[in-house]
């Protein structure tokens, strides 16, 4: 697909790996519209990058369809989105205050999981109406999992679950869109530098850092975020999950 020609939604678009994708794919030539619920910084990018900003709770049905109505009447059509909105707790399962709180878990299951199968099912649905390219063609979806679906650590069996669901519906969703032209990917990104990391003191980022094989640092947004064009624009890059972690596997 053509960047330049592409019109991207990004949810989770206000900060982290969101803001560094809809930055990047605005400064290559695409039209943006940032999805989340900071109406502050994503109004604020919005403005900065020349795209749109849309209120919306990726969990609600009517908040991303009234999302993607606004995204598709400003830029003309959809025919990107990258899933990026997400959250994360680290609570054992069993620990000193007793059983892993059910409320964390469900609210990360349907944030992560839920919140990107409702974006992604509705954005298609948009996609649905393009008119097809050479290849049939019609859109691309990206969307966010991580190393924790494959390797996840204590305290993260909400969040390693969370994105294991989203590493096991991209094959059958890819399945599921292929007869519409429109592609699914899914990247799982390690220690990326993200407000949750950026906040904590050096040396913890430091001893983070010492365990990726190389290169021995923790990943930047810019990164992810032209991963995130290369598999849009990349047309025969369908079904995949893709590691973008510096070789580190979690112990």
């Amino acid at each position: 697909m053509d960047i330049t020609a592409t019109a991207a939604i990004v949810t989770g678009g206000a900060s982290g790996l969101g803001a560094a994708t809809a930055r990047h794919l605005a400064e290559a030539g695409a039209q943006v519209t940032i999805f989340d619920r900071d109406d502050v910084q994503g109004g604020a990018l919005a403005d900065e990058i020349g795209g749109t900003f849309a209120h919306v709770d990726v969990t609600d049905e009517d908040s991303v369809r009234a999302g993607v109505d606004k995204a598709r009447a400003r830029m003309g059509r959809v025919t990107a989105l990258v899933n990026c909105a997400g959250i994360a707790h680290a609570i054992k399962t069993l620990g000193r205050d007793g059983a892993h709180p059910l409320g964390p878990f469900r609210r990360t299951i349907d944030v992560n999981l839920v919140g990107t199968f409702n974006c992604l099912r509705l954005a298609a649905e948009a996609m649905g109406a393009n008119d097809p390219d050479a290849d049939g063609a019609r859109g691309v979806i990206v969307n966010t999992a991580s190393i924790a679906a494959f390797d996840g650590q204590k305290g993260q069996a909400a969040y390693a679950a969370s994105k294991a669901g989203v590493v096991g519906m991209t094959l059958p969703v890819a399945r599921d869109l292929a007869s519409v032209g429109i592609r699914v990917n899914t990247i799982a990104p390690g220690l990326f530098l993200t407000p949750m990391l950026l906040g904590l003191p050096e040396e913890a980022r430091e001893a983070l850092a010492a365990d990726v094989p190389f290169p021995r640092r923790l990943g930047r947004p810019e990164e992810f975020a032209r991963l995130a064009r290369f598999l849009i624009e990349s047309p025969y890059m369908n079904g995949e999950c893709i590691r973008i972690d510096g070789g580190l596997r979690m112990r």
